[in-house]
């Protein structure tokens, strides 16, 4: 994630590039008032703002940076994960009818809240003229460019949404080393007729995760995501052979399911189609960032196509399999048929791909906030040491929660409902405040209503979760 190096904080020094202002003035506010007259330095400054040209940021991106094929391979890659193959689950938890209706509106609001978050991160930077910021430091310079209430909140913004991020994804990570584990468990143990316990597979998955965890740059993670979106597309293409290879019978699944399982159904959709913590370093890698959002643009692309193969991997995974579906599909297909096996370990090997960029964002941050206190020459053993820990840490994690259902809708509760939704919208809402929320303050009706939202998603996703942990460990005892 990209570093906002070219601003600093009330009370450091001041950046070179930009006019020293220590407390930025409002948007709406462009009238001089007596207290600019304070002295002639105070004067130059503003005759100087006035008067010279606009700042683009576009322009100061790396020009070697990544391209928009690159861009989005990384976006798919991010958003295809476990989350599309637990997609029949969250059907079964809604319903067919319900279910089909709330992936597309769940994916367009998902969308939508990635689309004002960059939208504001492009405005933030022309503001406050610097070339690129990350997903938290857009929310601490607009807070501390906005409205006065706000600013002495800023810090505590860009920290709520670090450290949100970094629990985000760690928890993330947990969930892919569970389902690389159970996919090998599934195949290993009855081709060869063995028994071993699952949590050995996630032992040995973390082995190959502490060597793909120590690369540290983005664009050498663009093969790994080209080769991840290759096996994927294979393992769907199995899929979906095994989904209609019988004949579909849709008169014993609920149009509507129950209502106390659709909480759960809004926690795994969401888990699985935000990818919000990995748009903002995408978007700053991109050379050409212009192209990022638009029509058809790096965002509708990519969001286009992960919607439309969520709703037909849920729909029929779900009429397929019924109530025998599992949280990932591919645990669905025969075991000791070939390929059924090649399927499961090929989604396995591009989840485990995909595991250096859900790492990749945690750590960025970590490391931002902790390198100082090293000198430059410990800096790589460091790191080394730093990311193999938290690995294996992930690692002790899944294996004391190696059931994949209710540990994807935690985390899509918990953390991907305030990230994805309510943190975007509020960041709009602060940055366009007071007199930039369009006819009849329409943003802000938009925004509380997509807060509420994901309030509700949170407790009721996470109370339900919760409860599916402690009944599923109250029936193995």
């Amino acid at each position: 994630m990209a570093d906002n190096k070219g601003f600093t904080p009330d009370g450091q020094e001041s950046l070179p590039s930009a006019s020293p202002v220590e407390n930025p003035p409002p948007y709406t506010d462009s009238m001089v008032t007596l207290n600019d007259f304070n002295s002639k330095a105070n004067l130059t400054e503003k005759e100087i703002s006035l008067t010279e040209d606009p700042y683009h940021p576009f322009e100061h991106r790396d020009p070697n940076g990544a391209s928009a094929g690159g861009a989005l391979a990384h976006l798919l890659k991010s958003s295809l994960g476990t989350g599309i193959l637990a997609m029949p689950m969250a059907f079964h938890n809604a319903g067919l009818a319900f279910g089909m209706a709330m992936t597309l509106i769940v994916g367009f609001l998902c969308t939508h809240c990635v689309h004002i978050l960059v939208k504001t991160s492009h405005n933030i930077c022309r503001d406050a003229k610097v070339s690129a910021l990350g997903f938290a430091e857009t929310a601490e310079k607009v807070f501390e460019y906005g409205p006065k209430g706000m600013r002495p909140y800023s810090n505590f913004a860009k920290q709520f949404v670090d450290i949100g991020l970094m629990a985000t994804y760690y928890a993330a990570a947990c969930v892919y080393i569970v389902f690389i584990a159970t996919s090998f468990h599934d195949v290993i143990n009855y081709d060869l007729k063995i028994n071993w316990d699952v949590r050995i597979y996630i032992a040995l998955t973390v082995i190959p995760c502490l060597l793909i965890g120590q690369i540290r740059e983005l664009k050498w993670l663009v093969p790994f995501s080209m080769m991840a979106n290759i096996f994927i597309v294979v393992t769907f293409v199995i899929t979906l052979y095994y989904m209609f290879d019988e004949p579909l019978v849709y008169s014993d699944k609920p149009l509507i399911a129950k209502a106390a399982n659709i909480p759960l159904f809004f926690a795994t959709v969401i888990f699985a189609m935000e990818g919000i913590g990995v748009v903002m370093p995408v978007e700053n890698s991109m050379r050409k960032p212009q192209h990022f959002l638009g029509c058809p643009g790096v965002l509708n692309t990519a969001m286009v196509t992960v919607v439309s193969l969520y709703a037909i991997i849920g729909f029929f995974g779900y009429v397929r399999f019924g109530d025998q579906v599992r949280g990932s599909i591919t645990l669905n297909l025969p075991e000791g048929a070939w390929l059924g096996d090649t399927a499961k370990l090929l989604m396995a090997v591009a989840i485990l791909f995909t595991f250096g960029l859900q790492f990749y964002v945690p750590n960025e941050i970590l490391w931002r906030k902790i390198s100082h206190k090293f000198s430059p020459e410990k800096h790589n053993i460091t790191q080394i040491l730093l990311r193999s820990g938290i690995i294996l840490l992930s690692g002790g994690v899944a294996a004391a929660i190696p059931n994949l259902e209710p540990f994807i809708s935690l985390v899509g509760a918990v953390f991907f409902s305030l990230l994805g939704i309510f943190v975007p919208s509020f960041v709009e809402t602060v940055y366009l405040w007071p007199d930039r929320l369009g006819v009849c303050k329409w943003k802000l009706v938009k925004n509380i209503f997509l807060g509420v939202f994901s309030i509700l998603a949170l407790v009721a996703g996470a109370v339900a979760s919760i409860n599916e942990i402690i009944e599923m460990y109250s029936g193995d005892d």
